[in-house]
């Protein structure tokens, strides 16, 4: 019932996925393959961000997924911008 009434509700998407772009940054760790980050978050959300080129293919059976340079970088800014403290 949850998944339902969630999904008829209007939400602002893309602030979504900066939100979820910035918890990327939260869990991301360098591997062989560059920076990866734990993939536990809203599909619709992860599904976007491939699509707008910052991360590779979420689909699949790894639990971790890769941030593209601009996905890295921009994980990053928008942490620290929402979830910074001042100085």
């Amino acid at each position: 019932m949850w998944v339902e009434k969630r999904d008829a509700m209007e939400y602002d998407k893309d602030k979504v996925d900066e939100m979820v772009l910035a918890l990327l940054y939260l869990t991301s760790f360098l591997d062989e393959f560059g920076t990866r980050a734990w993939k536990g978050m809203d599909w619709g959300a992860m599904d976007r961000l491939y699509e707008k080129g910052y991360i590779g293919n979420p689909k699949g059976k790894a639990k971790s997924v890769v941030l593209t340079e601009d996905g890295e970088k921009l994980s990053e800014e928008l942490f620290f911008k929402h979830f910074g403290v001042g100085e």
